[in-house]
């Protein structure tokens, strides 16, 4: 501690109080995450631009303001936009098809399934990329459960930090220690040396995670759900067509298992129509008259091109059936028949509505009463509300519509499956040139974004839409932070200090002790930067208190992996921050109790990893 001394100046505790105050603006919320993140950055930059420690050149603007130019926040922000181009062409749609049946039975199974999947990719590849893959997948899951998307994607980022602790290349940060240790010993650690009490740990972390889910989690809506009316029912007809994945289906109990969500009000064939219950195998040609949310009918649509074809194919628009090579954003939105107007009286089909707007009439919604007829043939009132579908640029031109008033707030981009095969090559392209290290991962993730803007999975505006300020201001101000603690001495002064205050009280409790500093640091300064802060001082502790290197080695990797308590902690506790709605304090109300939870756990199995490798 005398040497140490020597290097304590009052800009070390400026910087604490600064970074203090931070952490609390961050938890009390009283402020948006934006504002105090440009607050943090502002004060570190004035504050050092004056009273910088003498002979330090490593707390300029120039450096402090590096972390927007970081690696990882170029890979987060580029991953961000390859899933957003997953989403924009509803390429995920293949492997939630396959699962639905599964989820229907057995929901639970279902996800269990989904999450053992992704905790048994983390074990062995970067994790982020996992994340961004899954993100959309429970996204689309947790809708058709009729469940709040916020239970399922902070226990997702969790999973696959417990999945990296379980292998050597789980983890970035534990290939990081594990060079440390190679450069100061003749010691490596194995490709297995950390999977047994990795896999203890994992195990113990995804029992409290399953458990405590339910009651701490915030049960948040997404904002799509938040945004539309989920209730109202629309009337709307789907056209059975050749090849039409509802050709040959037959109705159980009144009811068509392929049509999630959606009543069947009628089935006209040809001069004969049924009306239920009715016990009715499917022809091409079968019109099928359907009430059925906003919602249910997007999905529909977004799930295979022959739903759509089916209802460009109906009466009135077959010359308009051919497929557009327009590449402007497919939307969804609504309009309300304006009073006075000159459709009233008159229907879609003598209307000639396409014709006119360029936008399809999916679906009409009158609360009055319950139709029984065919879309087209329904006579339009003041107050009914069209369910309209087209591109994007259409849809803006009615505005300056008479007759209609539309519900611009309502507007909703569709997926646009003509682009999903595509985008899947270039989904799986960027994740297996990052996990096999044929590229790193930010290069491999800038590559991916171009590609699909390029390949017109989604466009510029919708690219730009997709990075989130929050994660970009976040990453900025957290590594502004770190560098302010490591190149003041309070990372290094907090770490020695501790390590002297604990050493006289055995090596088991030295461990436990370096362990909680190290999971409490993590969460505050990034967990690479953690484990590399601490590594060199993990493997002196080793020499002062005889423990075995590689018993000091797992503690800091196991502890630096605990970033569960903050959303800055780690890159894909960023990731799921905007999908799942979180705030900053319900990071900490869910991942504080875990991380406690493993440093108990670590404690007890500290006898066992000191036997095995001592």
């Amino acid at each position: 501690m005398e040497g140490l001394a020597a290097d304590i100046s009052w800009q070390m505790w400026v910087t604490l109080v600064i970074i203090g105050a931070a952490v609390y603006l961050y938890f009390r919320e009283k402020f948006s995450i934006e504002a105090i993140s440009i607050g943090v950055i502002s004060v570190l930059l004035i504050f050092f631009h004056f009273f910088a420690p003498l002979g330090n050149d490593g707390l300029n603007s120039t450096s402090l303001l590096s972390g927007f130019a970081a690696p990882a926040l170029i890979a987060i922000m580029a991953l961000l936009v390859v899933g957003q181009g997953m989403f924009h062409t509803g390429a995920l749609e293949a492997p939630i098809s396959k699962l639905s049946t599964l989820l229907d039975k057995r929901p639970r199974q279902a996800l269990a399934l989904v999450f053992l999947i992704a905790f048994s990719v983390s074990m062995v590849m970067n994790n982020t990329p996992v994340v961004v893959m899954f993100i959309p997948i429970l996204t689309v899951m947790a809708s058709r459960l009729k469940l709040s998307g916020s239970l399922f994607m902070m226990p997702l980022s969790f999973l696959c930090i417990l999945a990296g602790m379980t292998t050597l290349i789980g983890s970035s940060t534990n290939l990081l220690v594990n060079d440390v240790l190679q450069r100061s010993t003749d010691m490596s650690l194995g490709f297995f040396t950390q999977t047994g009490p990795g896999l203890i740990l994992a195990a113990v972390g995804a029992v409290y995670i399953i458990t405590m889910a339910p009651i701490l989690l915030p049960h948040r809506k997404s904002l799509e759900n938040e945004i539309s009316n989920e209730g109202r029912q629309y009337i709307a007809q789907i056209r059975v067509s050749a090849g039409h994945p509802l050709e040959g289906a037959s109705t159980i109990a009144g009811m068509i298992p392929q049509l999630k969500n959606v009543t069947i009000r009628m089935i006209q064939r040809g001069e004969q129509s049924f009306l239920p219950p009715f016990d009715v195998t499917l022809q091409s040609g079968d019109i099928l008259i359907v009430a059925t949310t906003r919602s249910s009918l997007s999905n529909l649509l977004a799930s295979d091109p022959q739903y759509l074809k089916g209802m460009l194919n109906i009466a009135g628009f077959h010359d308009e059936s051919k497929p557009s090579e327009n590449n402007d954003t497919i939307v969804v939105s609504e309009a309300v028949i304006a009073p006075a107007s000159r459709m009233i009286g008159r229907n879609i089909e003598q209307i000639g509505f396409r014709r006119q707007t360029g936008c399809l009439v999916l679906g009409i919604q009158r609360r009055s009463r319950m139709i029984r007829k065919r879309m087209l043939e329904i006579r339009l009132e003041a107050g009914d509300v069209l369910l309209l579908f087209g591109y994007e640029s259409d849809m803006k031109a009615l505005r300056s519509n008479r007759d209609v008033l539309l519900l611009e707030w309502s507007t909703s981009e569709l997926p646009d499956i003509r682009k999903a095969t595509l985008a899947q090559l270039i989904f799986g392209g960027t994740v297996l040139t990052a996990a096999l290290g044929v590229l790193p991962i930010e290069i491999a993730a800038l590559t991916g974004a171009i590609l699909m803007i390029a390949a017109g999975c989604l466009n510029v505006r919708q690219a730009v839409r997709a990075l989130d300020m929050r994660i970009f201001l976040l990453i900025g101000a957290a590594f502004a932070m770190g560098l302010a603690m490591e190149h003041t001495g309070a990372a290094a002064f907090i770490a020695q200090a501790s390590v002297d205050l604990f050493l006289p009280f055995g090596p088991q409790i030295l461990l436990m002790a370096l362990f909680l500093i190290v999971a409490c640091m993590t969460n505050i300064i990034s967990n690479s930067a953690t484990a590399l802060l601490f590594a060199p001082i993990a493997l002196s502790i080793s020499k002062q208190a005889n423990i075995d290197p590689i018993t000091v080695v797992l503690t800091v990797i196991f502890a630096a992996n605990c970033s569960f308590a903050t959303p800055i902690a780690y890159q894909t506790n960023l990731l799921v921050l905007g999908p799942g709605r979180y705030s900053f304090k319900d990071f900490v109300k869910f991942g504080t109790p875990l991380i406690i939870l493993m440093w108990i756990t670590y404690s007890l199995l500290l006898p066992f990893i000191i036997n095995s490798t001592g």
